[in-house]
């Protein structure tokens, strides 16, 4: 089960509305200008302790204090780099072959 309340120090992520829907650029497409411009910041709370939906402050591993919404606790790392790409499994292993082989290095094995 996952914490709803954070401590001072914990690694958190907060939400932070940059933008309202009325404030978004006229170049956005109509379904964009409909919401408003979010983003999220993983960091380290300041605050002495918060429940999820509280508003904290927050230091980032770069130092920039951020204030916004405490949406996690913990949170983990979702991205990826997307599915496997049959032909590039391999690259790797036939480059180093091809490298290491006779015709590239002059006839010399190393």
């Amino acid at each position: 089960m996952l914490p709803n309340v954070a401590k001072k120090g914990d690694w958190v992520q907060v939400q932070v509305r940059i933008l309202e829907p009325n404030e978004r650029a006229p170049q956005v497409p109509e379904d964009t200008k409909k919401v408003p411009l979010e983003m999220r910041v993983k960091g380290f709370l300041i605050d002495e302790k918060a429940e999820i939906g509280n508003t904290v402050n927050i230091k980032t591993p770069t130092g920039r204090i951020v204030s916004g919404t405490l949406v996690a606790i913990n949170p983990k790392y979702e991205h990826d780099f997307g599915e496997p790409v049959p032909e590039l499994i391999t690259i790797g292993m036939e480059l180093r072959e091809f490298l290491e082989s006779d015709e590239h290095s002059g006839g010399e094995k190393k």
